[in-house]
């Protein structure tokens, strides 16, 4: 892959999408790239959140937390584990190549410079965050409302 093609798979991916192409230049020389196998572990549920990755070709599957759950499926331009670029903590699943993939990881210390530089995409990527949590809190709300009126055991 050249160049553009980087640039616009970034382009596509969540978050990554509010900046600009020099910002997406920057990300593609500042970011390593990996080159994973079929079914090579990217990382570990309880590994450290040191970043996320853009899946540059190929898919990775997210494991599920909870027994009997389906796998998730994530395809080129996925950004997995975008909550880490704000904040740390530990990985809350395994992610492992479902077949080959390369992979491009960013650093929250990118990002954090980036945002500086480019504080409309900081603005931006406030609001889609702020929306996202918006949205997972009206959901909640409408869950709890639900769950109300059930009898517990």
């Amino acid at each position: 892959m050249g160049l553009d093609d980087d640039i616009a798979i970034l382009a596509a991916a969540p978050l990554l999408r509010f900046f600009g192409q020099d910002a997406l230049r920057l990300i593609t020389f500042a970011s390593e790239r990996r080159a994973l196998a079929a079914d090579e572990v990217l990382f570990r549920q309880g590994d450290p959140a040191d970043g996320a990755f853009v899946v540059m070709a190929g898919t990775v599957r997210l494991m599920p937390r909870a027994a009997g759950a389906e796998p998730v499926t994530a395809g080129r331009s996925a950004l997995i584990g975008q909550l880490a670029l704000f904040t740390g903590g530990e990985r809350p699943c395994e992610a492992r190549a479902a077949e080959a993939a390369d992979v491009m990881r960013v650093t929250p210390i990118l990002v954090r410079r980036l945002m500086a530089e480019f504080p409309e995409a900081a603005t931006a990527i406030h609001d889609a965050l702020a929306e996202d949590l918006a949205v997972l809190s009206a959901d909640l709300a409408r869950l709890e409302a639900q769950f109300s009126g059930v009898s517990g055991p």
